[in-house]
């Protein structure tokens, strides 16, 4: 049981082009792609910058900014 069987393939291609039509299947295959090379190229990129929430500094400059607009944060 799987996709392993060509009838299942093409069972779900159908069922794909039935609910959002020709035009639209080959576009959405096409985002995948391209998505899915982004991820790769992302994840082999050793000097990728991670990303934080909110480091101190940055806490520290709306803390700042809320005091001296004497708005309360939340």
């Amino acid at each position: 049981m799987g996709l392993d069987n060509p009838l299942h393939i093409i069972f779900l291609l159908l069922i794909l082009v039935l609910v959002f039509g020709a035009k639209r299947v080959p576009e959405m295959g096409r985002s995948l792609g391209e998505g899915l090379r982004g991820f790769k190229d992302g994840m082999s990129s050793p000097h990728a910058p991670a990303q934080t929430l909110t480091s101190a500094p940055e806490a520290q400059v709306v803390a700042n900014e809320a005091a001296a607009n004497k708005v309360p944060v939340a």
